[in-house]
């Protein structure tokens, strides 16, 4: 059993009889330690008070005249953000109830950076403790984005974009093809390594560090994997059991569903549905293909019954890839009851 992205807030929440994840004081704390709420030299005594309030009770009712007599207007503002943010969660039967939430009505209403760090949660909770090194690598996609390069043989490569630019502060360049060749980029630590079946226990000692990168190609372990964390991610979201299945094309003349996991694959596969002309550029950004099967064809509205959905990942014109997990979860063509 391994413990995992241990700086993640996961610990402090509370797992419910049903596998949810409840919110607790503990949790709430861990925002106010945070660089956008702690305390630094220059706190003035209203916000030093303030702060130490919100320790002691998370919950505490908190009066605009409170904030608005911290002297920083940034502060004010970060404070008014994290309230209402808190309050939500506060109200919200669990996490995941909270999670969905975010993604109905006039769209996300709260920092992209807590997005993210609540798909990390979720990701490490689907998970768990028994989880293979290259699934947990493949879980940092939900929730960091990814640079994308080809590389001789159209080798697909992916590695942790932020990791790429600090690596390149102490190098020649930001390429991540001269990080694999170790040409360039002389870092302060270890150079990119590439993560795979073989070495894939190293994760372990390095799995906050993000600095492995990974073969995203068909037929190669890390997306077999990526799979499965994606059916862990329905299933824990939606109670549906499905197959996901890598593909190289498809070539079914009776398409009838598909959902893009990025922005670029959703384009993509939507003129590709609609039989539009791709040009070379935009096809060599899908990075792969998928075929989703329903295991519980009680879940899936009638007309969708037997058919499949398929899936797709893309960098976009900045050889990103950036995962919108909740399209999984809203796009689905299941029945209300699910």
């Amino acid at each position: 059993m391994m413990n995992y992205w241990s700086n993640s807030p996961y610990q402090t929440l509370l797992p419910s009889p049903d596998g949810q994840l409840l919110v607790t004081n503990d949790f709430l704390r861990t925002y106010l330690h945070r660089p956008e709420l702690n305390l630094v030299p220059e706190s003035c005594a209203a916000e030093q008070m303030l702060h130490q309030r919100l320790l002691e009770n998370p919950l505490t009712e908190i009066a605009d005249s409170d904030i608005k007599a911290m002297a920083d207007e940034d502060i004010q503002e970060n404070y008014r953000v994290w309230l209402r943010y808190r309050d939500r969660l506060v109200a919200a039967s669990s996490l995941e109830n909270f999670y969905m939430s975010l993604f109905k009505g006039d769209g996300v209403d709260v920092p992209p950076l807590f997005v993210m760090q609540l798909a990390q949660i979720f990701v490490r909770h689907i998970l768990g403790e028994n989880a293979h090194p290259l699934e947990v690598r493949m879980g940092e996609l939900f929730f960091r984005t990814q640079k994308i390069s080809v590389l001789e043989d159209s080798i697909v490569m992916g590695a942790d974009e932020e990791v790429i630019a600090r690596n390149a502060q102490a190098g020649e360049s930001g390429n991540i093809m001269d990080l694999l060749k170790g040409k360039s980029m002389l870092t302060r630590s270890a150079d990119l390594d590439v993560l795979y079946e073989d070495n894939a226990g190293e994760y372990w000692a390095r799995n906050e560090d993000f600095d492995f990168a990974v073969q995203l190609n068909f037929g190669h372990e890390p997306i077999n994997h990526f799979c499965r964390v994606l059916e862990k991610w329905i299933k824990h979201f939606l109670g549906v059991a499905v197959r996901i299945t890598p593909m190289q094309q498809i070539s079914d003349p009776k398409w009838s569903w598909h959902v893009g996991l990025d922005a670029a694959a959703t384009e993509i596969l939507n003129k590709l549905y609609h039989k539009e002309t791709l040009d070379t550029d935009e096809l060599e950004k899908v990075i792969c293909l998928f075929r989703l099967d329903f295991i519980d064809e009680a879940a899936v509205t009638k007309a969708q019954q037997g058919k499949p959905v398929y899936l797709a990942i893309a960098m976009n014109d900045q050889q990103q890839l950036k995962l919108k997990p909740q399209n999984l979860l809203f796009n689905l063509p299941l029945t209300k009851a699910s």
